[in-house]
């Protein structure tokens, strides 16, 4: 299992915020901590501390006042530490190769491939002309309902008819070169891990998956690798240390395999 660091962005700011509470109207959402640091600080301490495959999420959407701002500030990261760092967040086929340009892995998208509450291959297909699978990070994020976990696009807003399944992994595993999962419910919550969908996403093999959502304390991670078979990556955010939590960054990099 390793760690694999989160810079979220929101407003122009590096944020945690509580992943349900997130809306396009006045850009608003629950706040767990605002940095005083901007998104190039985290980018260069990881790169410092040698680890790679973060990601940087922009959460405002193209048409946000505040996305000029928001994006300024994952150039900056991706200048920081370029090949270190992946990104998503308004991702389609037309801009991927502009921030893979700018110093990105990767690309993260989820609304793009998944359009009126299913799989969009045509425009999976763009994608994956257009910067290769080995770029694609799909973001498979979801909440759940009726005992089961949907996949939810637009910023965690919006549900599709699209549930994560062994199947859907292994199906769209052909696409892209790696999956990342937030457990929404729970994102930014530090409220423990969702161990359902954990169970879900380790009964799949061989494509690099990272989750993210309820981690709170030490013990969280050794459930994360116990349930998840140690086949899961792991994000912290709210409760590292660095974003206002409990958990210190030295202690997180001592128990995962980075």
């Amino acid at each position: 299992m390793r760690f694999r660091p989160c810079i979220d962005i929101h407003n122009g700011k590096v944020k945690q915020i509580v992943g349900g509470s997130l809306t396009d109207t006045d850009n608003q959402a629950t706040e767990n901590f605002v940095s005083e640091q901007d998104a190039s600080f985290y980018a260069n301490l990881y790169k410092e501390s040698g680890i790679c495959g973060g990601h940087i999420i922009l959460l405002n959407p193209p048409a946000s006042d505040y996305y000029a701002a928001t994006k300024e500030q994952s150039l900056r990261a991706l200048q920081a530490y370029p090949g270190g760092l992946q990104i998503g967040g308004g991702i389609t086929a037309d801009n991927a190769a502009e921030f893979l340009e700018a110093g990105a892995s990767h690309v993260i998208v989820t609304s793009y491939v998944f359009k009126d509450g299913q799989i969009s291959y045509e425009n999976l297909l763009k994608l994956k002309s257009a910067v290769g699978k080995e770029h694609i990070v799909l973001d498979l994020s979801c909440r759940k309902k009726d005992d089961a976990y949907y996949i939810v696009t637009d910023r965690w807003q919006k549900f599709t008819e699209v549930t994560v399944t062994k199947e859907i992994l292994e199906e769209l595993s052909q696409h892209c070169d790696e999956f990342l999962i937030h457990a929404v419910d729970v994102e930014g919550e530090a409220s423990g891990i969702e161990t359902g969908l954990v169970a879900i996403l380790a009964s799949h093999e061989g494509t690099p998956t990272t989750y993210a959502g309820g981690v709170a304390t030490l013990e969280d991670l050794r459930l994360l690798k116990e349930v998840g078979r140690n086949r899961l990556d792991v994000t912290v955010g709210s409760a590292l240390d660095l974003f206002g939590g409990s958990i210190k960054y030295e202690q997180i990099l001592q128990m995962c395999d980075n």
